[in-house]
């Protein structure tokens, strides 16, 4: 009997190692390769849904923070990038937009070439976590309070005294506000960072 029908006849009695046969491995076939031009589905990671800040709140948000031509101004979670472009427009500002979503960022440049304030703006695809926005004189948030809550000591400890915060519908905690101001039914927010911060905002 030769060894291969010896190791069939073992398989069938259940006794590979009474004749010395190995079981073969099984390698599976390989998974075909994804197309490349296949979309990738929505992003699902990001901490804040995209929902756009009515102008007439935008317009309130570079009112209060009294925005001119010599500010820079930073919109984090810029969004379709209208408040950046609006304080472009309408003040002469430079501003940057940073932003998660590779969508917003193409829907922000777009806006801005269409507004033809592209000199004066500029949009990035970052984590505003990761972000370095400590040279801003205006910081403009629609974020959510606990997002808020974990900008604020970066907020307090990297911008310069002087510098002003503007945030739609969301507080900073216990960081008292100095207006906060209804804009049919929305509120704003607003505050300046201070020359000496207290120990307990931090």
């Amino acid at each position: 009997m030769n060894r291969r029908l010896a190791c069939l006849i073992a398989v069938g009695l259940g006794s590979l190692a009474l004749v010395g046969c190995q079981p073969t491995a099984f390698e599976p076939e390989p998974a075909p390769d994804i197309a490349a031009d296949i979309p990738a589905p929505p992003r699902t990671d990001l901490d804040v849904p995209y929902v756009a800040t009515p102008m007439e709140v935008v317009d309130e948000m570079l009112r209060v923070a009294n925005v001119g031509p010599d500010d820079l101004l930073y919109d984090l979670g810029s969004g379709d990038g209208r408040i950046v472009i609006a304080a472009a427009e309408q003040f002469g500002t430079r501003g940057i937009g940073i932003d998660i979503d590779p969508e917003r960022i193409e829907e922000a440049n777009a806006n801005a070439e269409a507004a033809g304030v592209t000199e004066l703006v500029e949009f990035r695809e970052q984590d505003i976590f990761d972000a370095d926005f400590s040279d801003a004189t205006v910081v403009t948030l629609y974020l959510l309070s606990s997002i808020n809550l974990r900008l604020k000591p970066r907020l307090l400890q990297e911008l310069e005294p002087g510098t002003r915060v503007v945030s739609h519908a969301f507080s900073m905690g216990d960081w008292e506000p100095e207006a906060v101001i209804d804009v049919d039914g929305r509120t704003v927010y607003f505050w300046t960072i201070p020359e000496e911060v207290p120990p307990e905002l931090l």
